[in-house]
């Protein structure tokens, strides 16, 4: 992400009014973004919602494209306030990957009502090269760096086996995320999320290091 792994967010600083008029314009266009899409979003919606002027709202970004990748870094940083910076206070190794997914995951159930800007931007703007998709990908990729990390540190530190491949187990993760929104969201299956949890687990039972022999309870004699 944007900050080591092992640092926290810093505090945030008191907005000026300029600032506070942004801050709040771009709450209201992450609103809409998530629930119509990025190519939802333009000046004149925005200014509608947010009961400003064309010009007022123009004058904050300068154009759809800058409001479009506004809206992508605000979604970013909101996501790692929510999932990354709580997950990597816990310790090193599987806790922090378990908090890293489970914080992923109750993020999802939660936007299975207004959407994901990272999977409806990534199905926008698959095809469509130029600075919002590049804006998107970069944030998508930093996101996916941290959780890669986070699986090569566990591995380090022996809590996955040593063959694990950490590029792997990420795409089986980020899978198990695509399924689930596509499930809850796409179709209403009821219990989409107690199955990508269940996914986890066996994904993390799989890459994870058996006990060893002597912590294994001794077989118990025949009757």
């Amino acid at each position: 992400m944007s900050t080591p792994a092992d640092t926290a967010a810093p505090n945030s600083k008191p907005l000026h009014k300029g600032q506070q008029t942004r801050a709040a314009i771009l709450d209201a266009a992450l609103g809409l973004a998530s629930h119509m899409g990025l190519e939802g979003l333009s000046i004149g919606a925005l200014a509608e919602v947010t009961q400003m002027s064309k010009s007022g709202v123009f004058a904050h970004f300068g154009s759809r494209e800058e409001l479009q990748i506004s809206v992508i870094r605000e979604y970013h940083t909101r996501f790692e306030d929510e999932v990354f910076f709580p997950a990597v206070r816990e310790a090193r190794g599987l806790p922090r990957l378990r908090a890293l997914f489970d914080r992923w995951i109750r993020r999802v159930s939660v936007e299975v009502d207004s959407g994901c800007i990272y999977i409806s931007g990534a199905v926008e703007f698959d095809d469509r090269p130029g600075p919002v998709r590049d804006a998107l990908a970069s944030m998508v990729r930093a996101w996916h760096a941290a959780l890669e990390r986070a699986i090569r540190i566990a591995i380090d530190d022996g809590h996955l086996r040593a063959d694990t491949d950490p590029t792997q187990m990420l795409f089986e993760l980020h899978g198990l995320i695509l399924a689930l929104h596509h499930d809850a969201r796409f179709l209403r299956i009821p219990g989409a999320l107690d199955r990508a949890r269940a996914g986890f687990e066996r994904t993390l039972s799989f890459y994870s290091v058996a006990p060893a022999a002597d912590t294994l309870p001794a077989p118990r004699g025949r009757c």
